[in-house]
């Protein structure tokens, strides 16, 4: 059976939320267990910088999400389980993609032209208040994949973008020197979860501010969920799933049965208070077990720092040797 490598990350710009368990945390944890699959976690601190200067919330971050990925059933001694910042061949790679990167495929890349297109509305200069991180981020992305010779990538379907230009990247560099040196990855993208709306209806993102925390205690979650926006339709009166915030998040949560009954309810009329309270149980429900371990974990800092320190050691001894040939 051929080995498949599957690599992802969550960027510790933030405290973890239900977008980040769906739509990357479950689905990577529950591909680590396959047959025949290796799988690496990383702790994007690096990317985290190109928005956030503050370094006590990165370093919080950083803990709150390793506690994070551990208490949803994270085995270190399995898996390739690191820091980003501790693996300096992932910047020195970055700069020798940065060397085959075309300009004009990064002029492209979704993340630079929404900064761009809000100043142009805006009446702005086209790279006001952009730095040189929110440009380059594909590139950077493009070597913490590549330098693992991961496979497949588990992303949101607006990371996909992403995937392809670290396709590309590797490509090039392949056909410039001659040699196969990188696996060229794909994305992975699970359709019912991979971006979960926020409180606001839009994506759930640290940067919209509309996320419902991880591990909020069971009062702070269902607070949370009750403030949820809806329209205005009253009790009795059929309402969407199409387009429908709650129904979306219930369904990432919910089983097929739960869901199809969900579907019923919407159709017959259920009061936006009795859904939001069905929708804090089906998630109350899975969060709570991994809700304790988390608490224990954060409650024992340098225990993490010890799995991090373990996983970087593990993760060079691929990186070392590779970087070494591309010299």
């Amino acid at each position: 059976m051929k080995t498949v490598r599957v690599l992802t990350g969550i960027t510790t710009s933030g405290t973890p939320h239900l977008g980040n368990y769906a739509g990357a945390i479950r689905p990577a944890i529950a591909a680590s267990r396959a047959a025949g699959t290796e799988s690496f976690y990383f702790l994007a601190d690096y990317h985290a910088l190109i928005k956030v200067q503050d370094p006590a919330r990165v370093q919080r971050s950083t803990l709150e999400i390793a506690a994070a990925w551990l208490a949803c059933g994270l085995d270190p001694d399995t898996v390739w389980f690191y820091r980003q910042s501790d693996i300096p061949e992932i910047p020195e790679l970055t700069w020798l993609l940065t060397c085959v990167a075309g300009k004009g495929l990064l002029n492209r890349a979704h993340a630079y032209k929404a900064a761009v297109d809000k100043n142009t509305a805006e009446g702005n200069d086209d790279d006001a208040g952009i730095n040189a991180g929110l440009f380059m981020y594909p590139v950077w992305m493009a070597a913490d994949i590549l330098l693992f010779g991961a496979h497949k990538v588990p992303v949101g379907r607006d990371q996909v973008q992403h995937i392809e230009m670290a396709r590309d990247f590797g490509a090039r560099f392949n056909h410039i020197y001659g040699h196969a040196y990188f696996t060229l990855p794909e994305a992975v993208v699970e359709e019912s979860v991979a971006t979960l709306p926020g409180l606001d209806g839009r994506k759930m993102s640290k940067s919209y501010d509309n996320t419902i925390a991880m591990f909020a205690d069971p009062a702070t979650l269902k607070k949370q969920i009750m403030a949820l926006i809806t329209d205005s339709k009253a009790p009795g009166e059929a309402k969407d799933t199409e387009g429908s915030a709650l129904f979306q998040l219930y369904q990432a949560f919910a089983t097929p049965l739960q869901t199809a009954a969900m579907r019923t309810a919407f159709a017959d009329g259920i009061a936006w208070g009795e859904a939001k309270q069905q929708l804090f149980a089906v998630i109350d429900a899975e969060i709570a077990p991994m809700r304790e371990r988390y608490n224990a974990l954060m409650a024992d800092p340098a225990a993490i720092e010890r799995i991090l320190q373990a996983g970087a050691a593990k993760a060079r001894a691929i990186a070392t040797p590779l970087l070494q040939e591309l010299r």
